[in-house]
């Protein structure tokens, strides 16, 4: 009976285990940026209208999504009272239990949607990189949380503060952690090195908008693909030297926040005022041109995608995305023509909102009524095949209704990883469900 235990307890915790997170989810949109889940053994569809919880770790507000790597999971939120301060948490995979938290004060003053921190915490080779939303940096030791180096952003590169906070997520690049941060006198894109936090290189005056830059492969060189206020910039990540810039602006205010897209030679931007951008990636030299813009400065934002906070992606001939009012279309990526909606996948109300991450020839959806779909797109339309409840939504995001789910998901160890104003939740997905029967006598 003690041994039947015993295994049954190793069973239970292998997803977890060395080599199990091969496929981590250590920053913003996963691995890659690409909001791809490579891993494989998942469930097809959902028992029923609620997903079983594995565990739950009590946090505060915050829109950041959880990163998960080496078995913990990261997030972060903000306490409003009686002083206001932020928080970064590091939490065990397995289990939820707490392995470190710290905090700081941070008065938010005059930023609007004040619910917590915006940017996902980026980890790479035991380090993590925590970015608040008025700009505190600071690089840990992901295993114990004792601090390496800290930066104070706004101080540091006098800071134009963004209308709702710094949000873009720190990228690990080489040796350089890059932000995208709005500092003044050509700073609003910084590299410092990742190991001490020195300063490397800093470009651009522009404003920052709230995009997490990329990085994409051109003419035989990494280009750092950064979507500020006004502009789509390609960098040398190396130096900050610009190779290309399109300029991509705003009606009255900055509003850039889903992530820039890449596919093979194809770029993609879109927001609400200005609707979708395509841009080519031209081979020969590091230089773009359009491909087309539908929902620009010459059109109706109502022919194309004018995506808020859903990154949109593209799947051979067509794109998909989600607008700001919650409905999800599907593009030509050959001409932006439209070639159908769907108005079932998320709220129909302004700001609804979803997330989309593909596994296979499945796209997961996570709405901001706090549930997960499992879908299929095509050209041919939208075929749900499974929906249930994974969290329920709270109020400090939005204060509407009964609240929203904004925080984007993360997807490790064939398990999820989603945050509400109130908790952090852990459900299995695996096929056949191992962990179930395993924690089971």
């Amino acid at each position: 009976m003690r041994r039947t235990i015993l295994s049954h307890l190793v069973l239970w915790l292998l997803p977890f285990g060395a080599g199990a997170f091969a496929d981590d989810w250590p920053q913003w949109r996963g691995p890659r940026r690409d909001g791809v889940w490579r891993e494989t053994g998942v469930v097809d569809r959902f028992d029923g209208p609620e997903i079983e919880i594995r565990w739950r770790a009590e946090i505060s507000a915050g829109y950041s999504g959880p990163t998960v790597a080496d078995g913990r999971v990261f997030v972060t939120d903000r306490v409003a009272e009686p002083d206001e301060i932020e928080r970064v948490h590091c939490f065990d995979a397995a289990t939820g239990r707490t392995l470190w938290s710290h905090q700081y004060p941070c008065p938010y003053g005059a930023i609007n949607y004040r619910a917590g921190p915006r940017a996902s915490v980026t980890v790479d080779q035991g380090r993590a990189y925590s970015l608040g939303a008025t700009g505190h940096l600071v690089c840990f030791e992901a295993s114990s949380g004792e601090i390496v180096w800290q930066k104070d952003c706004a101080r540091a590169y006098d800071v134009r503060m963004p209308t709702w906070g710094i949000a873009a997520a720190p990228l690990v690049e080489g040796d350089e952690v890059i932000l995208q941060i709005g500092g003044s006198e050509g700073r609003c894109v910084v590299a410092l090195d990742k190991a001490t936090g020195r300063d490397r290189w800093a470009a651009l005056d522009d404003e920052a908008s709230y995009s997490a830059p990329i990085v994409a492969e051109q003419a035989g060189r990494r280009v750092l693909v950064c979507w500020t206020a006004t502009r789509v910039v390609g960098l040398d990540p190396a130096s900050g030297e610009v190779h290309w810039a399109f300029e991509y602006g705003y009606d009255r205010w900055p509003i850039a926040i889903a992530s820039p897209v890449v596919d093979g030679d194809r770029l993609l931007v879109s927001a609400p005022d200005h609707g979708a951008l395509l841009l080519r990636l031209l081979a020969g030299e590091p230089r773009v041109e359009t491909i087309w813009w539908r929902g620009g400065p010459d059109g109706s934002p109502a022919e194309g995608l004018q995506a808020l906070m859903c990154t949109p992606y593209i799947d051979g001939d067509h794109l998909y995305g989600c607008d700001g009012q919650g409905v999800l279309r599907c593009l030509d990526a050959r001409s932006g023509d439209r070639v159908w909606e769907n108005t079932t996948a998320t709220t129909q109300v302004r700001f609804g909102q979803l997330h989309m991450v593909r596994n296979g020839d499945r796209t997961w959806i996570f709405n901001d009524r706090g549930e997960l779909i499992i879908a299929r797109l095509s050209p041919e339309g939208y075929e749900e095949i499974s929906r249930a409840r994974l969290i329920k939504p709270t109020l400090e995001q939005l204060r509407r209704r009964d609240g929203v789910c904004w925080s984007h998901p993360a997807f490790a160890g064939r398990h999820v990883f989603i945050r509400n104003d109130e908790e952090l939740v852990c459900a299995s997905l695996a096929a056949g469900g191992s962990e179930q029967d395993a924690g089971s006598e």
